[in-house]
């Protein structure tokens, strides 16, 4: 992994030597994210022509997610940083009006590409429109905009939600299932994940009458995807559980945050841990999969998905098209984008506009197999294993 990192930032030279040169002095992020860790040992590129050009602004929805903090925006800025850009941000805080206000603000201190986290992926339009009209190329970042002019990056979510069912679904193929969705404002939360459930056959398993969903064909949804929204949904969930005397078998739940609240939940109920599935690879939720709290974490690179936003960045600053935009080969982790993933693809959204994008391809994650996370350093064996006795017949492999 450490060669492909070194091949990595390289490769970041060669795809922005048209967009950048050294010497862009990084700005002080806007708000919240004042911790910004380096990745360490990225070379700058050099040489080209537009020194300090390639102002790149990121609006996060919400900084405090560990995730974001963690391993998208330090990748992100590196990877600017390396072609010579500048890299400035702010934090809206779960907030649509704090979002509208930094957009302007980024604006305002010179950002020539946007790279946007929505809140409210229909909330954020008017500054979408704003900067389009500047003439501003935007990325949506890992969740949907519903504009045919924004480039779109993220991870294949309907696979997210397919490998997440696909995991519950060995496990308990038949019995009393709970759903635990994210944030109704979230496309992923509201269409692509559900999407991903029902190819992996919940849906059919409903309808045959082997599953039963305890709490709505939808499930519950968790308002700002937080975790004590959903540990508080659970523990509803749970009682009326306990009182109709009825078991639960399997809980999917969209992401980590959700599928923490629902441990916490188990935990405070003693009701024990049904199968459950995640997404993200946060630390505190992989330590869970090692204890055997959850079953299942969908793993997304957040560090390769930051590296290809950055070289995006940089490549639309240059006056790339989105529609034919092409990352350098050996950029990224082959596993997370093969070649045809290098290049962007015509995405057809639920809103039926067309945008071009990057989808990346996502890790499931078990006891059997969470030496990659290791390997990826998404954690180290000492976050992952705490708590675990390595000496125990059900002790992962990663742990002793």
């Amino acid at each position: 992994m450490l060669n492909r990192k070194v091949l990595a930032f390289g490769a970041v030279a060669a795809i922005l030597m048209t967009a950048c040169s050294s010497g862009g002095a990084t700005t002080a992020p806007t708000t919240a994210p004042t911790t910004a860790p380096s990745t360490g040992g990225s070379p700058a590129a050099s040489g080209s022509a537009g020194a300090g050009a390639c102002t790149v602004g990121v609006s996060w929805n919400n900084y405090q997610q560990p995730r974001w903090a963690a391993h998208d925006q330090p990748n992100i800025k590196s990877t600017v940083e390396a072609g010579g850009g500048t890299y400035i941000d702010a934090d809206a805080n779960l907030s649509n009006e704090q979002q509208l206000t930094d957009i302007d603000t980024l604006i305002s201190k010179g950002a020539k590409v946007l790279i946007l986290l929505a809140q409210d992926t229909k909330a954020v339009l008017p500054a979408v429109q704003k900067a389009k009209d500047a003439g501003i190329p935007i990325i949506a970042y890992d969740r949907l905009i519903e504009d045919p002019g924004v480039l779109y990056i993220t991870f294949d979510n309907v696979g997210v939600g397919k490998a997440e069912a696909d995991a519950i679904l060995k496990k308990v193929p038949s019995g009393n299932y709970v759903l635990i969705t994210g944030d109704p404002g979230d496309p992923n939360a509201s269409t692509f994940l559900p999407q991903g459930w029902d190819e992996a056959g919940l849906k059919a398993a409903v309808d045959a009458g082997k599953i039963k969903i305890l709490n709505g064909p939808k499930g519950t949804p968790t308002d700002a995807w937080k975790t004590e929204n959903a540990q508080k949904n659970m523990e509803a969930i749970i009682d009326k559980a306990v009182s109709d005397g009825t078991k639960i078998d399997a809980i999917l739940a969209e992401n980590d945050s959700t599928a923490l609240g629902v441990v916490g939940a188990l935990t405070g109920k003693s009701y024990g841990y049904p199968p459950l599935s995640g997404q993200d690879g946060d630390p505190a939720n992989l330590n869970n999969v090692a204890l055997g709290k959850q079953y299942v974490d969908v793993w997304k690179n957040a560090n390769e998905l930051g590296k290809a936003a950055g070289a995006a960045a940089l490549a639309l600053c240059a006056g790339g098209d989105m529609a034919t935009l092409k990352l350098q080969d050996g950029l990224i982790d082959p596993t997370v984008a093969p070649a045809a993933g290098l290049t962007a693809q015509p995405f057809k959204t639920p809103g039926n506009n067309t945008v071009s994008s990057f989808i990346l391809q996502p890790t499931p994650l078990t006891a059997d197999n969470l030496q990659l996370a290791i390997d990826g350093k998404q954690i180290t064996k000492a976050d992952l294993c705490k708590g675990v006795d390595a000496t125990a017949a059900t002790a992962p492999a990663a742990c002793k």
